[in-house]
């Protein structure tokens, strides 16, 4: 493949009042080489969703530089825009200042583009009228580069004459606009279990990487240099190794770890989120109306769903069991518990109290793969059923961790009525979930408020309308707890009856 680059420069030159232009055409070639790929590999690609928006088929500074066995000539122009080239012709077209008139800044980064416009200032140069001003604030470049300065601070005009200061750079912005990039390299590392492949042997060249994980070395040194850039990596004259973060929490056989979370996050919420925008105009229902979310029903999708719970559930776990002092309680049931991670923090912190996990029984059935040697769970049992239908365990304490929001308020309502029936009078009930926020962006809530739009019945809620949805169920004195930046714990207690 032979992308092409095409652009102009023009110089502006007054004649007679009249507006001349000295147009300068040219072009530039770039040969790209992909590697041997495999239907598998390409379809992989396709189901990414970023040739989607390509003209080539691909982007070569995102995933699809894994494809990519070599470049000859300007890689930017396969990006884009020949911008070597166009530099080049730019100096044709135009007199640049002298090296020694050029006055020396310096700078801590890359200045914003009018602090370019104004280095051919000579050093010690004013506004003098005689050196080129026109009257009107502007400085006149001369032939020989020399300009004067406009005024500075907020009455200086900008490069355009609009009288305004240029805005601050926005890096935050261009961060965010670019997130979506950094997500998605994180996913394939995970997909490629790069960072198993250097817990266990690095720290590895890139080609050997590559060996391990069948993938090419062009696309294997590309993705391993972005996860270089974003913390995950660090790169050595021996190699590329894990950080301690990656170590932890990437590799997929740490007790902290969140390479299924990961891996869910891309084969599930990835896919959903591409429809956002039909989400937004029409509806959640309208938008997954046409394409339904696969129910979790083989055994490797439920063992996906309870990795991806699990790692999230080891974080939070203990900062959930000690929001409140809960040992006043002897029994609890953690209604969808899962894998027991809660469970098992409840237990380690209260040495009195004895904990029933309750959920599906395709998900009971695999709990055993989530037990650490080693650790008695004696106070720990696990009962298959469904909170709707079937009967729920006798306990002092009932526990529903991050389940509410996965609901709509009917289906709310009908569970805190099964569990205000079944919970005696002193019993209490906790909670936990992301509260929204007046300012849900100070911790983490916004991916939380977005979450309702591509659910076709859950939803996020406020702590007005958690209190309200409990007292309406006769529990009172409900508190509130941080658990850290994401899960927020709420306690309340069965009244008596009237």
């Amino acid at each position: 493949m032979c992308p092409a680059g095409r652009a102009g420069a023009f110089q502006p030159q007054s004649q007679d009042a009249q507006l001349d232009l000295e147009v300068s055409e040219f072009h530039e070639e770039t040969t790209v080489k992909f590697s041997e790929l495999s239907e598998e590999l390409l379809w992989e690609y396709i189901d990414s969703g970023e040739p989607m928006d390509k003209a080539g088929g691909y982007g070569i500074q995102a995933l699809g530089g894994m494809l990519v066995e070599h470049v000859r000539g300007d890689f930017l122009n396969v990006v884009g825009f020949p911008l070597n080239h166009f530099c080049k012709k730019l100096v044709e077209l135009y007199s640049l200042p002298r090296r020694e008139d050029l006055r020396r800044v310096k700078h801590d980064s890359i200045p914003p583009v009018d602090t370019f416009e104004n280095l051919s200032d000579v050093e010690g140069s004013g506004s003098d009228p005689a050196q080129g001003d026109d009257g009107g604030g502007h400085g006149r470049a001369e032939a020989d580069g020399d300009r004067t300065q406009a005024p500075a601070g907020p009455q200086g005009t900008d490069s355009h004459g609009t009288g305004e200061s240029p805005p601050p750079f926005p890096a935050g912005l261009l961060e965010l606009i670019d997130g979506f990039k950094a997500s998605k390299a994180l996913f394939v590392a995970c997909k490629l279990n790069v960072f198993d492949v250097l817990k266990v042997d690095g720290p590895l060249k890139a080609v050997d990487i590559a060996g391990k994980i069948d993938a090419s070395v062009c696309g294997t040194e590309r993705l391993l240099d972005v996860c270089v850039a974003l913390g995950l990596l660090e790169k050595t004259d021996r190699g590329y190794r894990n950080t301690e973060l990656a170590d932890v929490h990437l590799a997929s056989d740490g007790e902290y770890s969140l390479h299924s979370l990961a891996m869910h996050s891309n084969d599930h919420f990835w896919s959903l989120f591409t429809d956002l925008e039909l989400a937004v105009r029409e509806g959640a229902s309208a938008a997954f109306g046409r394409k339904a979310e696969e129910p979790v029903q083989s055994k490797h999708k439920t063992l996906q769903f309870m990795r991806a719970m699990h790692g999230f559930a080891m974080l939070t776990a203990r900062q959930v069991a000690t929001a409140f002092d809960l040992s006043q309680f002897t029994s609890a049931c953690d209604l969808g518990g899962c894998t027991g991670a809660l469970a098992r923090a409840l237990t380690q912190e209260y040495p009195r109290l004895k904990v029933t996990v309750f959920d599906l029984p395709e998900v009971i059935e695999h709990v055993t793969c989530f037990q650490p040697e080693g650790r008695r769970t004696d106070r720990i049992s696990f009962m298959p059923g469904d909170f709707f239908k079937d009967d729920l365990p006798e306990a002092d304490l009932y526990i529903l961790s991050r389940i509410l929001h996965e609901w709509p308020d009917d289906k709310v309502c009908e569970l805190l009525s099964r569990v205000s029936s079944r919970c005696k009078p002193g019993g209490g009930i906790l909670v936990a979930e992301k509260i929204l926020e007046d300012k849900p962006a100070a911790r983490g809530s916004l991916p939380a408020s977005l979450n309702l739009l591509v659910r076709t019945q859950g939803r996020e809620r406020g702590l007005p309308e958690y209190r309200g949805l409990l007292e309406r169920h006769g529990f009172r004195d409900v508190r509130l707890a941080h658990a850290g930046d994401r899960l927020d714990v709420m306690l309340g207690t069965r009244a008596s009856p009237p």
